[in-house]
């Protein structure tokens, strides 16, 4: 058919497939970054994105690049993995969580996931019955939200509070719950805020939620990547009181995003997440998605068993040193406010007091300016769910967190208005 003399065809562009996909961190940092001079002769410096291994300080450990090396000349790894992901893997992985664990957590309980994102996808999918909702914390990861909206799965937001280090808001969550309400979500470390919730305040979740009737979904994949007074405890340390379903991956405790290894694990010991359908769901959508690397998986076991602590501990005391010089910058820049300082993740979250400021119209604005007069790069907070925040990322150089501060600071007395 031909419609004004040219041929008409009958598909195109489902423009509002998603429409929180504009409002993504990926999306929002595209924007930001195209906004940037290039005429700027100085370096870009990027504090808006969870990627550390750009930076030589910031390499994985060689024990794991020699495992992958190693696994992929044995041609043992060549082939399509099972659905759930190699077994020697999953038993590894299993072996490794179970370390922290109350309980013995079995091979079968682990599900390899391309990153942990796929993990999240494979979840919310699973749990997302006609008329089901979830909680999500506010501020949030953002994918989420967009992947809930993708399948019609509603989400329902919690606070955070930021004056008691980002704890959930219990009494918010019992409001929000319905009937039809399935699940939380939490994540600690915290993306985008920097917390690390303490062993008593996680037993607060769980019985809640137990009370509720619904599941904890934790986001677990900055797990070990603390660095104030509170250690790192696992959700699952009370699946016992409550089901979870616990997400994580080797992408930042071992400073390697772009191996797209991550897992989905049942931590849960009195079997209701396989007697209520959900493990068997779980299972039917990985049979409908594609599989992290074999050669990834097979260097797993390696990787997991081998890493010495002096890595981890490297690792630790870098984030320290940067997590503290960022939380100092901050208090030298009066238009930006710092609630907490950051004790785990590669994040912190800082407040944006527009009213010192002129032509600045919102966070998003901010940015844009920010990037265009200073090659610096941070996240506005309308991306996790904050709007009139920033998420500024320290795992970085150093030298270049300093350098990226020097100018923010500049820019905001450039900016400021005058008293």
């Amino acid at each position: 058919m031909e419609e004004n003399g040219e041929k008409r065809w009958n598909f195109w562009g489902m423009g509002k497939l998603n429409p929180q996909s504009k409002t993504s961190i990926r999306g929002l940092l595209m924007k930001i970054w195209g906004s940037v001079n290039k005429d700027d002769p100085r370096p870009l410096l990027p504090l808006g994105h969870g990627d550390p291994s750009p930076f030589p300080c910031f390499r994985t450990t060689p024990l794991a690049e020699d495992a992958v090396v190693d696994a992929l000349r044995s041609a043992k790894f060549n082939s399509y993995p099972p659905t759930s992901g190699l077994q020697p893997a999953r038993s590894a992985i299993a072996d490794y969580l179970s370390r922290d664990l109350p309980y013995t957590l079995s091979p079968d309980d682990v599900f390899l996931t391309i990153g942990c994102i796929q993990a999240i996808e494979v979840t919310l999918r699973a749990l997302a019955r006609p008329g089901a909702n979830v909680l999500l914390p506010r501020p949030c990861f953002p994918f989420y939200d967009s992947f809930a909206s993708s399948i019609n799965l509603e989400v329902r937001y919690f606070d955070l509070n930021p004056e008691k280090g980002w704890e959930v808001d219990i009494e918010s969550v019992e409001a929000l719950t319905d009937e039809n309400t399935v699940a939380m979500v939490i994540i600690n470390p915290g993306n985008p805020c920097g917390s690390v919730y303490t062993h008593q305040h996680l037993k607060e979740i769980a019985e809640a939620a137990r009370k509720l009737g619904i599941l904890v979904v934790t986001d677990e994949v900055y797990h070990h990547l603390t660095f104030g007074p509170n250690p790192f405890v696992p959700m699952g340390v009370f699946g016992s009181i409550v089901p979870v379903i616990t997400l994580g991956s080797i992408s930042k405790r071992w400073l390697v995003p772009g191996w797209r290894l991550g897992w989905l694990v049942i931590s849960d010991p009195n079997g209701i997440l396989r007697k209520s359908g959900i493990v068997e769901c779980i299972t039917d959508c990985l049979n409908m998605t594609s599989d992290p690397p074999t050669f990834i998986q097979g260097a797993v076991p390696q990787i997991l068993e081998k890493t010495g602590e002096d890595f981890f501990s490297k690792t630790i005391d870098i984030l320290r040193e940067v997590a503290h010089i960022c939380y100092e910058r901050i208090q030298e820049i009066p238009c930006i406010t710092c609630p907490n300082k950051p004790e785990g993740s590669m994040f912190v979250m800082a407040k944006l007091n527009l009213s010192l400021l002129k032509d600045i119209n919102d966070d998003l604005d901010f940015c844009l300016k920010l990037a265009k007069e200073e090659s610096v790069v941070v996240l506005p907070g309308v991306a996790v769910g904050l709007k009139n925040w920033l998420r500024i990322t320290f795992a970085v150089e150093p030298s270049a967190l300093e350098d990226g501060f020097g100018r923010m600071k500049a820019f905001c007395e450039r900016h400021a208005k005058k008293q």
